[in-house]
């Protein structure tokens, strides 16, 4: 028998809308089109004219032969075509790929390949490493490739048959762009290594963006007009949603092509820089700075900091310029943050020894995430919330990826049980806040970037001397933690550290070249498997994420 709140009260489209995140620009468009909405070098664009290069580009798009669920790639810094792309790319109904500038080829070609690119985005500094990924690539696919120019990085090799100002000019400023048809929609996909040296493409929807972009709000109490600082990668996690956040508070994107401790301090002098993101080696730069570099920052900016907890010298260095420092937790499967260690007021008269213990927890979900729990994996019940016992960190809700692109294995692994498996390790105390106590095993953290031991190790077993090679994290003052190889020669093979080095430059993108090589016989079990817990009790990275 229907209820009576269900007769007769159909959903249509005066009583329901799917959420996506690109009604936010055309929102501030309209109540603001005159505010600044972004910088870069002398370049100033109000909202009205993001707005209308946004709609442009989606035009070109589809005249170009673009259309629902197409995937547009897209190889950039921190630059105003990237701002645009997170508007125009899904207005043209199509899927955008963020990535990685700091890949090598040979990873690109892969993702390219993978993600069934129609269109790649160049930015002049990427011109060589797209070069030899387009070379590299196995499919036969058409693939319009477009050049941007910057005239703060100067001229370089075109890749491309047209410019990307060119290519924005033929579309229409007042293309009528449409809301998913659904909210399940695909909006984004980001690729990240997992556990594995194959990259799993994390496909977005619709939905999710929205919801952790006003999250992203809601934690940091983010106001109108705020000035938001690029020093974290557009391409990771989309940046965390803040191309949407941004634009729902008709605020600044103040652009940045290189994260430098002198560019990020003018940048704040000069614009009024209210917030920022970034990985720990982005506050500890600025921490550590000279003083007269730091000389006329203003008080009162807001910074968000994720990748590892924030250690007392970070929170002390952040308090002593008058920065706020916010501590989050994520994974690409989530939308970058979803949980995030909220500050009480009665925490500021504690010591700062204990404002950095509680500081240095995962935190509570975000708002608008249903759930975030430690979780006994084999029982699929939570953990006591003691402190103690030990479970995996676990969500549910909004802000979870639609699952791994071509991948159904994958995807199904990661929900079992009907949450998402996030593989980190961690406890619970009696508040409801989580505090990890291992990560995922085969998971590097540098810089803020995930790097798979499996796609080292298989470089490392590449080389001719190599018997046995095993990697895991090593504690890193400056990166968190770089790749330390432990690695076995086969009887008389003679090698150096040097040797191994450049083998794996060859190979791999520079920051997951092992930073210490160390050579020796490799612990291993009854059956021959390399036991890895002894090798990061020797590379000391247990103690690195023991607080």
């Amino acid at each position: 028998m229907p209820s009576i709140f269900d007769t007769d009260l159909p959903r249509n489209e005066a009583n329901f809308a799917p959420l996506t995140p690109i009604s936010f620009i055309q929102r501030t468009a309209e109540v603001y089109p005159d505010r600044l909405a972004i910088i870069h070098g002398d370049l100033r664009r109000t909202w009205a004219e993001t707005y209308a290069r946004s709609r442009q580009l989606a035009s070109a798009l589809r005249q170009a032969g673009v259309g629902k669920n197409d995937t547009v790639a897209v190889m950039l810094p921190n630059t105003p075509p990237m701002v645009e792309a997170h508007f125009g790319v899904p207005m043209a109904g199509a899927v955008l790929n963020a990535l990685n500038t700091r890949l090598d080829p040979e990873a690109v070609a892969f993702m390219l390949d993978h993600g069934e690119a129609k269109v790649l985005i160049v930015d002049p500094e990427f011109a060589a490493i797209v070069k030899k990924a387009l070379a590299l690539r196995e499919s036969n696919a058409p693939l319009l490739v477009i050049d941007v120019e910057d005239v703060l990085y100067g001229a370089a090799e075109k890749v491309g048959s047209v410019t990307y100002d060119i290519f924005v000019a033929q579309g229409d400023a007042a293309f009528e762009w449409e809301y998913p048809g659904d909210e399940w929609d695909a909006i984004a996909l980001n690729y990240t290594s997992g556990t594995t040296g194959n990259p799993k493409g994390v496909v977005y929807h619709h939905r999710g963006a929205a919801t952790n972009a006003i999250s992203n709000i809601l934690e940091w109490d983010m106001p109108k007009h705020a000035v938001y600082l690029w020093t974290l990668p557009m391409f990771h996690c989309n940046g965390w949603c803040f191309p949407w956040t941004v634009a729902a508070r008709a605020a600044v994107n103040v652009c940045l092509r290189r994260v430098e401790p002198r560019a990020i301090f003018d940048a704040i002098r000069n614009h009024g820089v209210t917030h920022y993101c970034g990985a720990p080696i982005v506050h500890g730069l600025l921490v550590n700075a000279p003083d007269d570099m730091k000389a006329g920052v203003p008080s009162g900016v807001k910074a968000m900091v994720a990748g590892a907890a924030p250690p007392a010298s970070m929170i002390e260095g952040m308090e002593k310029m008058g920065f706020d420092l916010t501590h989050v937790y994520g994974l690409t499967e989530v939308y970058g943050p979803a949980t995030v260690c909220a500050k009480h007021e009665e925490w500021n008269e504690l010591d700062i020894g204990e404002r950095a213990r509680l500081n240095a927890r995962q935190g509570v979900r975000y708002h608008l995430q249903r759930d975030a729990r430690v979780i006994d994996a084999a029982t699929m019940q939570p953990v006591p919330m003691d402190g103690e016992t030990m479970g995996e960190i676990m969500f549910r809700g909004n802000i979870a990826m639609k699952g791994y692109l071509k991948n159904p294995k994958a995807t199904e692994e990661a929900f079992a049980g009907g949450w998402f498996h996030s593989g980190d390790l961690a406890v619970q105390y009696p508040d409801g806040y989580i505090k990890i106590k291992d990560r995922s095993k085969d998971i590097i953290i540098s810089g803020g970037e995930n790097i798979s031991s499996i796609e080292v190790e298989d470089v490392l077993y590449r080389h001719p001397a190599v018997l046995a090679a095993a990697v895991v994290a090593k504690p890193d003052p400056k990166w968190g933690e770089t790749p330390c190889a432990f690695i076995e020669l086969k009887a008389g093979a003679e090698v150096t550290e040097a040797d191994i080095v450049a083998h794996c430059k060859a190979h791999l993108a520079g920051f997951k070249v092992p930073r210490a090589i160390v050579f020796g016989e490799l612990p291993k079990t009854s059956t021959g498997k390399i036991q890895k817990f002894e090798l990061r009790k020797k590379a000391g990275s247990a103690a690195a994420i023991d607080v």
